[in-house]
């Protein structure tokens, strides 16, 4: 069985407080994305939980293949709680970028979830579902839901929004990361330069009224103000690719992809070879061109 597993981005995302058990309480409208990765179900003789990378790039290579993989607790999980006693053997084919703030590892194991619960008949509803993959991560319910959401909580308490207008996405990855417990470390501790609050309620009265432009006006990322004085190549993509014609740019998540929203699909695809040019101010890049994934049937 194969089972494809979509990349997301945050449209908003605004940080509302730390709690006590040191998870942080967000506000988010969550968006998936065409661009996936495809995870391979299949059984073995043993019984034993295995898992395999199809990519041979470097960029991919040090995904650990072990117990410390979203797709091993995954599948441990749903093993145990449903006494399955197969072996299984899951081989990805990762095209989601790796510690991007896209939710590769999330999505991955929500399509394994998903993946179980239709190979073994359990008949398990979409809450049943995604309550399972809160055990797992908090991006893991959005994932297992997909579409266009408004999230709260610690990303697992979920509204279902209208679908947003058809839209290329633009993604621009550099090289180097950062730490997501570093950024809310910062945030905690008031290192943000400026924080811009991002008002979650206009984001989503322009998905209601299905205004891309309005959309693309009202996005905002709380957690920018502590990832670009970390990574400043984050904001020089963003201007640039305001330049290039996006509605609106923005980092995902705890960065450092940056996303930008184009109507045209010219003008996204001229910013795609800008960003991939020989010349490019910015260094190295991972450049990916996307659209939003809309759930059939919604």
């Amino acid at each position: 069985m194969n089972v494809e597993a979509y990349a997301k981005i945050n449209l908003s995302l605004d940080v509302i407080r730390r709690r006590e058990d040191g998870y942080h309480e967000l506000r988010s409208v969550m968006q998936s994305l065409s661009l996936h990765d495809t995870v391979e179900i299949i059984k073995k003789a043993d019984a034993g939980i295995s898992v395999e990378l199809t990519n041979e790039d470097a960029e991919f290579s040090d995904i650990p293949l072990g117990e410390g993989n979203l797709v091993y607790k995954a599948a441990a999980l749903m093993k145990e709680r449903f006494s399955i006693e197969d072996g299984l053997l899951f081989r990805l084919t990762k095209r989601i970028p790796q510690a991007a703030g896209l939710a590769g590892g999330s999505s991955d194991a929500a399509a394994v979830i998903r993946g179980i619960n239709d190979m073994y008949c359990l008949d398990l509803g979409l809450g049943q579902l995604m309550r399972l993959g809160k055990e797992i991560g908090a991006d893991v319910p959005f994932c297992i839901m997909g579409g266009t959401a408004l999230a709260e909580g610690i990303g697992e308490k979920l509204t279902r929004l209208k679908p947003v207008p058809a839209c290329r996405v633009l993604l621009v990855k550099p090289l180097k990361g950062v730490s997501t417990k570093e950024v809310y470390e910062r945030l905690d501790s008031g290192k943000g330069h400026f924080v811009h609050v991002p008002d979650t309620n206009t984001v989503c009265e322009a998905i209601e009224n299905g205004s891309i432009k309005a959309l693309a006006r009202s996005m905002g990322n709380v957690l920018e103000s502590v990832t670009i004085p970390m990574l400043p190549e984050i904001e020089h993509i963003k201007k640039k690719m305001l330049e290039l014609g996006a509605l609106g740019a923005m980092m995902s998540g705890s960065g450092p992809t940056v996303f930008g929203l184009y109507s045209d699909p010219e003008l996204c695809d001229k910013a795609f070879e800008s960003f991939n040019s020989g010349d490019n101010e910015l260094g190295s890049l991972k450049v990916i061109k996307t659209e939003f994934y809309r759930i059939k049937g919604i």
